[in-house]
């Protein structure tokens, strides 16, 4: 346990921050897969519940880390756009 502290106080706030994205990310990944696999309707509603608001916290520490220059994007492509919509359309017509 007094090890861990030490570990903990040696992590950059960076570190931290990344550490903490990717962990809500794997989260999100779980409660999907977990969704998925229950056959219970409220059991469902509350993963799906659980899900969204792991989604909006990986989304604030991500928006935390891009307005401290800690996680850099680039803009993407309006074609690149384009063609992501086109394949969602797609994809989503064909599951339908």
């Amino acid at each position: 346990m007094n090890n861990q502290k030490t570990n903990n106080a040696s992590m950059s706030e960076q570190e931290l921050l990344t550490d903490l994205l990717h962990s809500e990310r794997d989260a999100v990944k779980q409660y999907a897969s977990n969704c998925t696999e229950s056959g219970c309707e409220s059991l469902r509603s509350l993963l799906i519940n659980c899900m969204t608001e792991c989604s909006e916290d990986q989304l604030a520490v991500f928006e935390q880390m891009k307005q401290r220059n800690m996680y850099k994007t680039k803009p993407a492509k309006v074609q690149e756009l384009q063609t992501a919509k086109q394949d969602m359309t797609s994809l989503q017509q064909q599951t339908w």
